[in-house]
């Protein structure tokens, strides 16, 4: 078991699963609700309920339960590992690989490949995401960094919370984007229509920005890199819809027919740099377009 204590800062009013949640970002707020049911959680030395509200100056005492053994089965699942060392793990994930294991999807995850070719992976967030500090889509390629311990974790998720974490990513969007840059900074949460999607709403939603530059015009379409500011569910995917230039390929917010007969967005994580936990160094690491990308790159080059 492992014990994480706060002290509530001025001017916070927040319930009090709500004020963990946001500090502890890490960690699911449905998973602190259940911790704080279960009399994990002391506010003063006090059991409290999850509706409680926060003051100044109030101590919260979080009593982790120790971590249950992994249930999720090790696969010689073939992975990209550009760097490891003690701490961390940085993977070039491929096309068509689930991050991590959910109802209904426990095997051929990025999870269940790293269990077998990883000794260790951080236990703070619990057995379906061991190591997992953020997450790509589905058929989003590219860089992420995987924690090898719960200190690792903790330093990486409060550098994600400071926003001092460098992601930026190369996108093939329709239309062309006159501007040569811009800051897209429009709040996200889920979309009242679909369930299933997320949307710029001002209701139920979180800050998210986007920044953009444009590497290159062509006839009918933008190839940008985006750097996140924030790291909303499908932010990027998101906000290029809003400005009516959706992904090329992007089987959930483009109704826009592709040439290319793609069912999955054209969405790479090129680059990403933060301070790494133990050197206090900051570290950097980049990688290429996938060939499927590079592809249709070399088609619209091509083209007079």
């Amino acid at each position: 078991m492992s014990i994480i204590k706060l002290c509530v800062d001025e001017g916070a009013k927040d319930r009090l699963d709500a004020y963990i949640a946001r500090e502890l970002s890490d960690l699911s707020r449905t998973y602190i609700q259940k911790l704080i049911k279960d009399e994990r959680v002391e506010v003063n030395g006090l059991v409290k309920k999850a509706r409680y509200s926060v003051k100044e100056g109030d101590n919260i005492t979080i009593n982790l339960p120790a971590p249950k053994p992994l249930e999720i089965i090790p696969e010689n699942i073939p992975i990209n590992i550009v760097y490891e060392d003690q701490d961390i793990v940085i993977v070039n994930k491929d096309i068509d690989m689930v991050v991590h294991p959910a109802p209904g999807n426990f095997s051929g995850t990025l999870v269940n490949g790293l269990l077998y070719h990883v000794d260790n992976l951080s236990q703070i967030n619990g057995v379906i995401r061991p190591g997992i500090v953020h997450r790509l889509d589905k058929d989003t390629t590219g860089l992420l960094v995987v924690a090898k311990n719960d200190f690792a974790h903790r330093s990486l998720s409060e550098q994600l919370k400071n926003r001092s974490v460098l992601r930026v990513y190369v996108a093939l969007v329709h239309g062309i984007i006159k501007e040569d840059s811009g800051l897209i900074n429009q709040p996200i949460g889920r979309d009242p229509r679909n369930r299933k999607k997320m949307a710029v709403v001002n209701t139920n939603s979180k800050e998210a920005i986007t920044s953009f530059h444009v590497i290159k015009r062509y006839s009918r379409y933008t190839l940008v890199k985006a750097q996140l500011e924030t790291g909303r569910t499908h932010q990027i995917r998101v906000h290029f819809s809003y400005l009516n230039h959706p992904l090329v390929g992007d089987p959930l917010y483009s109704n826009i027919k592709n040439e290319f007969n793609l069912n999955t967005q054209l969405l790479h994580a090129k680059e990403i740099a933060f301070i790494h936990p133990r050197t206090n160094e900051r570290v950097r690491f980049v990688c290429e377009l996938p060939d499927m990308f590079n592809e249709i790159i070399e088609i619209l080059d091509n083209r007079k």
